[in-house]
């Protein structure tokens, strides 16, 4: 099971119809997990920092103050209706919501995000809070957002991990294999290679590239890094996928049939110390279904 820092599930609340979704999905995967439910909602105070403001700075704090402790009641009263049983804690922070979520991120098995962003062509687009937050948290990070024309995200269908045999995505395989099995869900291990490099060299230099060859060794490949899995969930059904093409676009295709999405936050060619990886990123900005980013641990604790 991958190692967190508590069992918490953390989620961010503003209030908008995205966050309460994203506090059912919440508190359905704390019931899951037998986690504490954190609710956070963050108060910038430096919104307030100007001049001969009517009303006066300390009523409009106060006034701040009670509409953010509505919404944390509010958003508790939507996660009881989901799980009964779960214990819930309201967190009232002042500070900007990116410092907020990264520091209650540090006690916590996950942090949830809700988001709507921009549809271009049907899809959504991720905010940059949400970016951040999944390069900087210290846990895994899950963005949920409608699936389509606000529908509750799906609850049905697979989990599916991209695996690429870099440190992020054996992080990703823990947690995908953690979260098929509590959800009863079959486990479809995506695993993509690329050969439009290799073809332009090959063109160059006038050799023949055998595809077949290719294919079978990346199945080899995606068979390592599945290897002892299987025997530590052993009730997990896993449908191994090997494909040609750009994993972004490969782990969407696959995305759009799953109830869950599970990417690493950097791939093979990651550099430690980049925001986050292309791949992750498009697959949080445009997947249908909840995405989650998990990140080495050696990541989480820096």
């Amino acid at each position: 099971m991958p190692e967190h820092s508590g069992n918490v599930v953390v989620v961010g609340v503003d209030g908008s119809t995205s966050a309460t979704m994203a506090v059912r999905w919440a508190a359905a995967q704390a019931q899951r997990r037998h986690a504490e439910l954190r609710l956070v909602h963050a108060i910038d105070d430096e919104s307030l920092s100007y001049p001969r403001a009517m009303p006066t700075r300390e009523n409009l704090a106060e006034m701040i103050r009670m509409s953010g402790h509505r919404i944390l009641r509010q958003a508790r009263d939507v996660a009881k209706e989901v799980a009964t049983s779960v214990q819930i804690s309201l967190v009232l922070r002042h500070e900007k919501p990116l410092q907020a979520l990264e520091s209650m991120s540090e006690d916590a098995s996950l942090l949830v995000l809700g988001t709507e962003g921009i549809r271009p062509l049907g899809r959504l687009l991720v905010g940059s809070v949400s970016i951040a937050l999944a390069a900087r948290a210290a846990c895994p990070v899950a963005l949920v957002r409608p699936h389509v024309a606000e529908e509750a995200p799906p609850e049905l269908g697979p989990v599916v991990v991209g695996v690429d045999g870099s440190p992020s995505s054996e992080a990703a395989l823990a947690l995908a294999f953690e979260e098929a099995s509590w959800r009863k869900a079959t486990l479809v291990a995506l695993h993509c290679w690329d050969d439009a490099f290799l073809s332009a060299i090959f063109e160059e230099t006038q050799w023949t590239l055998d595809r077949s060859d290719v294919e079978e060794q990346e199945r080899e490949v995606l068979s390592e890094r599945l290897a002892g899995w299987r025997e530590k969930y052993p009730d997990v059904r896993v449908e191994r996928v090997v494909v040609r093409g750009r994993p972004a676009d490969e782990l969407l295709k696959y995305g759009d049939r799953a109830q869950l999405l599970v990417v690493g936050s950097r791939g093979r060619g990651g550099v430690a110390g980049m925001l986050l990886g292309s791949t992750s990123q498009a697959v949080m900005s445009y997947a249908l279904c909840p995405v989650v980013v998990a990140r080495p641990a050696d990541e989480g604790n820096r």
